[in-house]
């Protein structure tokens, strides 16, 4: 079996690949909040960002992580196709549960199968950018963890959207985005603890690209996108502040007085 480090790079890429992942939850949660007080397109590009933030910031989590990960005996290389699928599959598997949430008329039953599709989307990304993983060796899996894995990727991403969703207030909202931050995470570690590696002996050519040749540009974009969307966001009105900027632009005269 091959040794596995999973902080090559010291305590720097935990860290930091878990800043990733609660910015992109708080974004992705305060945008499911607004698209709940909006109607028609706005509603959808509320959570077509939700979406997009969620599922972009647990991508970025991953890989950022993935930056500490050496094995013994051999290099890492990552494939292409493989990578950017688990990005989409990412945003598409989460969005799945996003849009639930924000258009399921049951509150329990939105969060629930919300929850469901969020952290369903969270244990897909990690697994299928996981097999993109090329090394002089084979990667097996303990099923037991795996499903450990999952289990807290669903439980906590459920957790998170309740306390979004159910609890208004700014307290309330990071505490959310710091819990799902934390479900990203240790679904990550705990999936990577599923991991066994046999190394064999030789140093054939690996194909696919090194992380930083491609996982690290890749990851500062999407770093640079969830950065510049919560400036967006938080410069965007809210549907109250708008409601109120019509009125006081309204006319005099179409503002009703009250009775004397």
């Amino acid at each position: 079996m091959g040794h596995m480090h999973h902080m090559a790079g010291g305590w720097a890429t935990p860290v930091l690949s878990y800043a990733m992942a609660v910015v992109g939850a708080a974004l992705g949660l305060r945008c499911t909040v607004r698209a709940l007080a909006a109607e028609g397109r706005s509603k959808r590009n509320w959570l077509l960002t939700a979406s997009a933030a969620i599922g972009s910031g647990i991508w970025t989590m991953h890989f950022v992580a993935m930056l500490g990960y050496t094995v013994n005996g051999t290099a890492i290389r990552y494939d292409i196709p493989l990578t950017l699928l688990s990005l989409v599959v990412a945003i598409a598997v989460v969005g799945a549960g996003v849009f639930i949430a924000g258009y399921g008329g049951s509150r329990v039953r939105s969060v629930l199968l919300g929850g469901l599709g969020t952290g369903l989307g969270v244990a897909a990304m990690h697994y299928i950018g996981m097999a993109a993983v090329q090394l002089n060796g084979t990667l097996s899996y303990d099923p037991a963890v795996v499903a450990g894995s999952v289990g807290i990727a669903v439980a906590a991403a459920t957790a998170a959207l309740w306390a979004a969703l159910a609890v208004q207030g700014p307290v309330v909202a990071a505490a959310a985005a710091l819990v799902m931050g934390l479900a990203v995470s240790s679904m990550h570690y705990t999936g990577m603890a599923a991991v066994d590696v046999a190394v064999r002996a030789g140093t054939a050519p690996l194909e696919g690209a090194s992380a930083t040749a491609f996982i690290l540009p890749l990851a500062v974009v999407l770093g640079s996108f969830l950065f510049l969307t919560c400036a967006y966001v938080a410069l965007s009105p809210t549907a109250r502040e708008r409601a109120e900027n019509e009125a006081a632009a309204r006319p005099l005269h179409e503002v009703e007085l009250p009775a004397t």
